[in-house]
Protein backbone atom coordinates (compact mmCIF):
# COMPACT_ATOMS: atom_id res chain seq x y z
CA UNK A 1 0.00 0.00 0.00
CA UNK A 2 3.03 2.71 0.60
CA UNK A 3 3.89 1.69 -3.05
CA UNK A 4 1.13 2.64 -4.61
CA UNK A 5 0.20 5.72 -2.26
CA UNK A 6 4.18 6.88 -3.11
CA UNK A 7 3.09 6.59 -6.94
CA UNK A 8 0.00 7.93 -6.98
CA UNK A 9 1.16 10.99 -4.69
CA UNK A 10 4.43 11.54 -7.47
CA UNK A 11 2.25 11.74 -10.16
CA UNK A 12 -0.53 14.10 -8.99
CA UNK A 13 3.09 16.34 -7.55
CA UNK A 14 3.75 15.70 -10.99
CA UNK A 15 0.78 17.20 -12.87
CA UNK A 16 0.16 20.08 -9.61
CA UNK A 17 3.40 21.16 -10.36
CA UNK A 18 3.30 21.03 -14.57
CA UNK A 19 -0.08 22.84 -14.12
CA UNK A 20 1.30 25.95 -11.76
CA UNK A 21 4.08 26.28 -14.69
CA UNK A 22 1.92 26.23 -17.51
CA UNK A 23 -0.21 28.78 -15.72
CA UNK A 24 2.43 31.14 -14.59
CA UNK A 25 3.87 30.87 -17.70
CA UNK A 26 0.77 31.39 -19.49
CA UNK A 27 0.89 28.00 -21.64
CA UNK A 28 -2.54 27.06 -20.82
CA UNK A 29 -3.95 30.29 -21.72
CA UNK A 30 -2.11 30.61 -25.01
CA UNK A 31 -2.65 26.98 -25.73
CA UNK A 32 -6.47 27.07 -25.10
CA UNK A 33 -7.00 30.27 -26.98
CA UNK A 34 -5.64 28.29 -30.20
CA UNK A 35 -7.90 25.06 -29.28
CA UNK A 36 -4.83 23.33 -29.25
CA UNK A 37 -5.15 23.47 -32.87
CA UNK A 38 -2.31 25.92 -33.68
CA UNK A 39 0.97 23.32 -33.88
CA UNK A 40 2.79 26.35 -31.93
CA UNK A 41 0.57 26.06 -29.13
CA UNK A 42 0.25 22.09 -28.74
CA UNK A 43 4.21 21.41 -29.11
CA UNK A 44 4.46 23.63 -26.43
CA UNK A 45 1.77 22.21 -23.92
CA UNK A 46 2.75 18.64 -25.26
CA UNK A 47 6.86 19.33 -24.54
CA UNK A 48 5.80 20.78 -20.99
CA UNK A 49 3.79 17.73 -19.81
CA UNK A 50 5.41 15.10 -22.11
CA UNK A 51 9.42 16.52 -21.33
CA UNK A 52 8.51 18.10 -17.96
CA UNK A 53 6.75 15.22 -16.61
CA UNK A 54 9.77 13.14 -17.38
CA UNK A 55 12.43 14.93 -16.01
CA UNK A 56 10.63 15.71 -13.02
CA UNK A 57 10.06 11.85 -12.42
CA UNK A 58 13.69 11.81 -12.78
CA UNK A 59 14.98 14.67 -10.44
CA UNK A 60 12.63 12.86 -8.02
CA UNK A 61 13.98 9.18 -8.84
CA UNK A 62 16.33 9.09 -6.06
CA UNK A 63 14.18 10.74 -3.23
CA UNK A 64 11.44 8.29 -4.75
CA UNK A 65 13.75 4.97 -4.93
CA UNK A 66 14.43 5.05 -1.54
CA UNK A 67 11.21 5.97 0.01
CA UNK A 68 9.69 3.10 -2.11
CA UNK A 69 12.06 0.46 -1.36
CA UNK A 70 13.26 1.29 2.59
CA UNK A 71 16.93 1.49 1.27
CA UNK A 72 19.06 2.81 3.80
CA UNK A 73 21.77 4.79 2.64
CA UNK A 74 25.17 3.93 4.53
CA UNK A 75 27.31 7.30 5.56
CA UNK A 76 29.41 4.93 8.19
CA UNK A 77 29.60 1.82 7.32
CA UNK A 78 28.53 -0.24 10.27
CA UNK A 79 30.78 -3.48 9.26
CA UNK A 80 33.43 -4.95 7.46
CA UNK A 81 30.77 -6.18 4.98
CA UNK A 82 29.48 -2.44 4.33
CA UNK A 83 33.18 -1.36 3.84
CA UNK A 84 33.53 -3.78 1.32
CA UNK A 85 30.67 -2.83 -0.50
CA UNK A 86 31.64 1.09 0.00
CA UNK A 87 34.98 0.29 -1.04
CA UNK A 88 33.55 -1.64 -4.45
CA UNK A 89 31.36 0.71 -5.31
CA UNK A 90 34.34 3.67 -5.11
CA UNK A 91 36.77 1.43 -7.14
CA UNK A 92 34.34 0.82 -9.94
CA UNK A 93 33.28 4.49 -9.72
CA UNK A 94 36.58 6.10 -10.23
CA UNK A 95 37.73 3.43 -12.92
CA UNK A 96 34.36 4.39 -15.16
CA UNK A 97 35.01 8.11 -14.57
CA UNK A 98 31.94 8.77 -12.35
CA UNK A 99 32.21 10.47 -8.75
CA UNK A 100 31.07 8.43 -5.83
CA UNK A 101 27.14 7.29 -5.78
CA UNK A 102 25.36 6.96 -2.61
CA UNK A 103 25.39 3.09 -1.52
CA UNK A 104 22.13 1.58 -0.21
CA UNK A 105 20.73 -1.72 0.60
CA UNK A 106 17.42 -2.24 0.56
CA UNK A 107 15.51 -5.04 2.63
CA UNK A 108 14.61 -7.47 0.20
CA UNK A 109 14.26 -11.94 -0.59
CA UNK A 110 14.92 -11.98 -4.24
CA UNK A 111 18.61 -10.78 -5.71
CA UNK A 112 18.60 -7.64 -7.12
CA UNK A 113 20.19 -3.76 -7.31
CA UNK A 114 19.21 -0.48 -8.94
CA UNK A 115 20.91 2.71 -9.71
CA UNK A 116 19.03 5.86 -10.35
CA UNK A 117 19.92 9.47 -10.13
CA UNK A 118 19.55 12.71 -12.33
CA UNK A 119 23.66 13.10 -13.38
CA UNK A 120 26.65 10.99 -13.56
CA UNK A 121 28.08 12.22 -10.37
CA UNK A 122 24.72 12.73 -7.93
CA UNK A 123 23.66 8.68 -8.20
CA UNK A 124 22.35 6.09 -6.41
CA UNK A 125 23.40 3.02 -5.81
CA UNK A 126 21.33 0.07 -4.22
CA UNK A 127 21.43 -3.82 -3.51
CA UNK A 128 18.73 -5.95 -1.76
CA UNK A 129 19.73 -8.01 1.14
CA UNK A 130 18.71 -10.87 -0.65
CA UNK A 131 21.68 -10.64 -3.55
CA UNK A 132 24.36 -9.59 -0.36
CA UNK A 133 23.26 -13.27 0.98
CA UNK A 134 23.06 -15.45 -2.10
CA UNK A 135 26.10 -14.34 -4.40
CA UNK A 136 29.65 -13.82 -3.38
CA UNK A 137 31.72 -11.02 -3.38
CA UNK A 138 33.18 -11.65 -7.56
CA UNK A 139 29.43 -11.95 -8.17
CA UNK A 140 28.06 -8.71 -6.06
CA UNK A 141 31.40 -6.91 -7.46
CA UNK A 142 30.18 -7.69 -11.19
CA UNK A 143 26.42 -6.52 -10.65
CA UNK A 144 27.93 -3.55 -8.82
CA UNK A 145 29.59 -2.68 -11.85
CA UNK A 146 26.40 -3.52 -13.99
CA UNK A 147 25.22 -0.33 -12.18
CA UNK A 148 27.78 2.10 -12.11
CA UNK A 149 27.98 1.05 -16.05
CA UNK A 150 24.16 2.09 -15.69
CA UNK A 151 25.50 5.68 -14.62
CA UNK A 152 28.50 6.04 -16.45
CA UNK A 153 26.67 5.28 -20.20
CA UNK A 154 24.45 8.13 -18.97
CA UNK A 155 21.49 5.59 -19.33
CA UNK A 156 18.92 7.15 -16.87
CA UNK A 157 18.81 10.87 -18.72
CA UNK A 158 18.97 9.12 -22.08
CA UNK A 159 15.94 6.80 -20.67
CA UNK A 160 14.13 9.91 -19.58
CA UNK A 161 14.71 11.92 -23.28
CA UNK A 162 13.82 9.05 -25.16
CA UNK A 163 10.36 8.64 -22.97
CA UNK A 164 10.14 12.67 -22.67
CA UNK A 165 10.48 13.00 -26.71
CA UNK A 166 7.32 9.65 -27.04
CA UNK A 167 5.44 10.83 -24.51
CA UNK A 168 5.73 14.08 -26.61
CA UNK A 169 4.76 12.83 -29.91
CA UNK A 170 2.25 10.50 -28.30
CA UNK A 171 0.28 14.22 -27.06
CA UNK A 172 0.34 15.54 -30.22
CA UNK A 173 -0.55 13.22 -32.44
CA UNK A 174 -3.69 11.64 -30.22
CA UNK A 175 -5.10 15.87 -30.51
CA UNK A 176 -4.13 15.70 -34.37
CA UNK A 177 -5.84 12.80 -35.54
CA UNK A 178 -8.45 13.40 -32.61
CA UNK A 179 -9.08 16.89 -34.65
CA UNK A 180 -9.62 15.15 -37.88
CA UNK A 181 -11.71 12.75 -36.91
CA UNK A 182 -13.71 15.25 -35.07
CA UNK A 183 -13.61 17.17 -38.41
CA UNK A 184 -15.16 14.03 -40.31
CA UNK A 185 -17.80 13.90 -37.31
CA UNK A 186 -18.64 16.91 -37.82
CA UNK A 187 -19.47 17.20 -42.00
CA UNK A 188 -15.98 19.26 -42.20
CA UNK A 189 -17.80 22.26 -39.48
CA UNK A 190 -14.38 23.54 -37.29
CA UNK A 191 -15.67 23.60 -33.60
CA UNK A 192 -13.50 25.70 -31.42
CA UNK A 193 -12.31 23.25 -28.64
CA UNK A 194 -13.61 20.01 -30.31
CA UNK A 195 -16.93 17.70 -29.95
CA UNK A 196 -17.15 14.69 -28.01
CA UNK A 197 -15.77 12.78 -31.10
CA UNK A 198 -12.48 15.00 -30.58
CA UNK A 199 -12.42 13.72 -27.02
CA UNK A 200 -13.23 10.11 -27.39
CA UNK A 201 -10.61 9.98 -30.05
CA UNK A 202 -7.73 11.43 -28.20
CA UNK A 203 -8.86 9.20 -25.11
CA UNK A 204 -8.40 6.15 -26.99
CA UNK A 205 -5.05 7.26 -29.53
CA UNK A 206 -2.96 8.15 -26.09
CA UNK A 207 -3.71 4.35 -24.76
CA UNK A 208 -3.06 3.68 -28.34
CA UNK A 209 -0.21 5.15 -29.28
CA UNK A 210 1.01 5.33 -25.95
CA UNK A 211 2.05 1.51 -26.13
CA UNK A 212 3.56 2.02 -29.59
CA UNK A 213 5.40 4.79 -27.62
CA UNK A 214 6.15 1.74 -24.58
CA UNK A 215 7.28 -0.46 -27.27
CA UNK A 216 10.30 2.38 -28.69
CA UNK A 217 11.81 2.68 -25.11
CA UNK A 218 11.33 -0.85 -23.70
CA UNK A 219 13.44 -1.54 -26.90
CA UNK A 220 16.26 1.01 -26.30
CA UNK A 221 16.24 -0.44 -22.15
CA UNK A 222 16.83 -3.81 -23.41
CA UNK A 223 19.42 -2.60 -25.50
CA UNK A 224 20.94 -0.41 -22.76
CA UNK A 225 21.20 -4.20 -20.51
CA UNK A 226 23.95 -5.33 -22.83
CA UNK A 227 26.36 -2.66 -22.51
CA UNK A 228 25.93 -2.37 -18.71
CA UNK A 229 26.58 -6.60 -18.74
CA UNK A 230 29.88 -5.01 -21.10
CA UNK A 231 30.33 -2.66 -18.17
CA UNK A 232 30.27 -4.69 -15.48
CA UNK A 233 32.54 -6.81 -17.44
CA UNK A 234 35.22 -4.84 -18.18
CA UNK A 235 34.56 -3.50 -14.36
CA UNK A 236 34.83 -7.13 -12.77
CA UNK A 237 35.69 -9.22 -14.96
CA UNK A 238 34.10 -11.14 -17.40
CA UNK A 239 33.81 -14.26 -15.59
CA UNK A 240 32.16 -12.54 -12.47
CA UNK A 241 29.89 -11.04 -15.01
CA UNK A 242 28.76 -13.81 -16.55
CA UNK A 243 29.06 -16.02 -12.83
CA UNK A 244 26.30 -12.89 -11.84
CA UNK A 245 24.04 -13.34 -14.61
CA UNK A 246 23.93 -17.08 -14.48
CA UNK A 247 23.31 -17.31 -10.53
CA UNK A 248 20.46 -14.57 -11.24
CA UNK A 249 19.10 -17.61 -13.21
CA UNK A 250 18.02 -19.45 -10.18
CA UNK A 251 16.01 -16.95 -9.05
CA UNK A 252 12.18 -17.67 -9.00
CA UNK A 253 9.32 -15.34 -8.85
CA UNK A 254 8.80 -11.47 -9.94
CA UNK A 255 10.99 -8.61 -8.79
CA UNK A 256 9.35 -6.55 -5.45
CA UNK A 257 11.08 -3.03 -7.13
CA UNK A 258 8.08 -0.64 -7.66
CA UNK A 259 7.25 -0.17 -11.07
CA UNK A 260 8.87 3.75 -11.60
CA UNK A 261 12.45 2.23 -10.86
CA UNK A 262 11.85 -1.58 -12.10
CA UNK A 263 13.44 -0.94 -14.90
CA UNK A 264 16.70 0.00 -13.38
CA UNK A 265 17.15 -3.36 -11.80
CA UNK A 266 19.77 -5.98 -12.73
CA UNK A 267 16.80 -8.19 -14.50
CA UNK A 268 13.10 -7.65 -15.17
CA UNK A 269 10.45 -9.88 -15.74
CA UNK A 270 10.35 -12.77 -18.32
CA UNK A 271 7.73 -12.91 -20.76
CA UNK A 272 6.71 -14.36 -24.36
CA UNK A 273 5.12 -13.72 -27.59
CA UNK A 274 3.63 -10.58 -28.18
CA UNK A 275 4.36 -9.51 -24.68
CA UNK A 276 8.27 -9.85 -25.09
CA UNK A 277 8.29 -6.43 -26.71
CA UNK A 278 7.04 -4.69 -23.38
CA UNK A 279 10.13 -6.46 -21.40
CA UNK A 280 12.74 -3.94 -19.83
CA UNK A 281 15.31 -6.50 -20.15
CA UNK A 282 16.60 -9.33 -22.46
CA UNK A 283 16.36 -12.90 -21.03
CA UNK A 284 19.23 -14.12 -19.01
CA UNK A 285 19.92 -16.19 -21.39
CA UNK A 286 20.69 -13.80 -24.32
CA UNK A 287 22.84 -11.20 -21.92
CA UNK A 288 25.52 -14.34 -21.04
CA UNK A 289 25.55 -15.66 -24.55
CA UNK A 290 26.50 -11.67 -25.82
CA UNK A 291 29.42 -11.72 -23.18
CA UNK A 292 30.45 -15.30 -24.20
CA UNK A 293 30.37 -14.46 -27.78
CA UNK A 294 32.44 -10.94 -26.99
CA UNK A 295 34.74 -12.93 -25.56
CA UNK A 296 35.60 -15.33 -28.10
CA UNK A 297 35.61 -12.63 -30.71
Amino acid sequence: MRRIALFLLTNIAVLFLLSIVCHLFGVDQWAAARGYGGMGGLLVYAAVFGMGGAFISLAMSKWMAKMSTGARVIEQPQNEAERWLLDTVRRHAQNAGIGMPEVAIYDAPEMNAFATGMTKNSSLVAVSTGLLQQMDREQVSAVLGHEIGHVANGDMVTLTLIQGVVNTLVIVAARVVGRLVDSWLSGGRDRDGGGIGYFISVMVLQLVFGLFASMIVMAFSRWREFRADAAGANLAGRGAMISALQRLQVQHGESTLPQTIAAFGISGHLATGFKRLFMSHPPLEERIAALQSSANA
